[in-house]
């Protein structure tokens, strides 16, 4: 049986960084929405067979618009893409709102955890979670403030107290460490909820439960599916370091950070995932194949930078400034 469809009408674009925009959507005729729990999401009907969900943002005792965030995938398959081509006043078709990401009510703290865009759902869980009273706690993690979409609203409203920002490349913003936040946990009350890249829900998901977090009290959605990279199409190729000249072979089921390390190169490593950019390396000359979530998509494109943990070359040899 078929989900029911509605129209709505973009009611405001908003640029909020330069990959994502949030739009603010309504009923053409005025009507109230159907309700929505927060950590929810709808399906947007974006024409020729395209349907993608996006997470509900904001407050869900909102009855009269939904907001959601939309980040500009470089690998998008057409959804992002068919998103920021809208323009205010445009019309689409939504489904119902569907919940896999609800929170457990009680009288227990909750710790929301976001990495990058996936701050949409949290956002409506803070906002649940303020106006019902309850004790809970928000770290937002970005590589920059520029890079921090919601950033004026979350200040300047309800939730500005209780929101902590975290950001790779200011220095008198603190990273997120995952130690100092489940240090200050109850590992028998409190309940966790992250989103963001596949990567980051792994890094932290990984950090609690070696940390005697029960899966019980971790909870998480996926941003988006992990498109993971075909390994058996991975090839030899070699690095050579710039400043000593030395070639470095690094085989096709080993990773460049491995490579290195076993020639003597120890670089800083966090997560081994491409999500934290511990191990942001610059590329003099070659072309890398990047597969983190960490740059941005001008970035990778430039070609200058690439996360040694996971990502790897496209011809035979890279050159690094090491």
């Amino acid at each position: 049986m078929s989900q029911p469809h509605r129209q709505v009408r973009v009611l405001e674009k908003i640029q909020e960084t330069p990959e994502i925009c949030s739009f603010i959507l309504v009923d053409p005729t005025g009507a109230t929405l159907p309700p929505f729990a927060a950590g929810a999401h709808i399906d947007l009907h974006l024409g020729e067979g395209l349907t993608r969900p996006y997470s509900l943002c904001n407050d869900p005792r909102e009855v009269q618009r939904y907001q959601l965030g939309v980040r500009l995938d470089p690998a998008s398959r057409g959804g992002s893409k068919a998103m920021h081509s809208l323009a205010t006043g445009s019309l689409l078709s939504v489904g119902e709102p569907r919940n896999h990401f609800r929170l457990v009510e009680g009288p227990h703290h909750s710790v929301l955890i976001a990495g990058g865009i996936g701050v949409t759902p949290l956002l409506s869980m803070a906002h649940h979670l303020e106006r019902s009273g309850a004790s809970f706690e928000m770290h937002y993690a970005t590589r920059s403030i520029g890079h921090t979409a919601f950033r004026s609203a979350i200040r300047n409203g309800a939730l500005a107290d209780r929101v902590q920002f975290h950001h790779d490349d200011e220095p008198s913003i603190s990273r997120l460490e995952l130690a100092s936040v489940f240090e200050r946990g109850q590992k028998q009350r409190d309940h966790v909820y992250v989103c963001g890249p596949s990567g980051f829900i792994a890094w932290v998901l990984g950090y609690a439960r070696g940390q005697g977090w029960s899966d019980t009290q971790l909870h998480t959605e996926h941003f988006s599916l992990a498109v993971a990279s075909d390994p058996s199409g991975d090839q030899d190729f070699e690095v050579l370091i710039a400043s000593t000249g030395k070639v470095i072979s690094v085989g096709a089921k080993q990773t460049l950070v491995t490579a290195l390390a076993a020639a003597g190169i120890l670089l800083p490593v966090s997560c081994e995932q491409g999500v934290c950019g511990t191990c942001v390396t610059r590329v003099l000359s070659g072309t890398p194949d990047h597969r983190d979530s960490y740059l941005t998509p001008d970035e990778q494109a430039s070609g200058t930078l690439l996360t040694p943990c996971c990502s790897r070359a496209k011809g035979p040899r890279l050159v690094l400034d090491l």
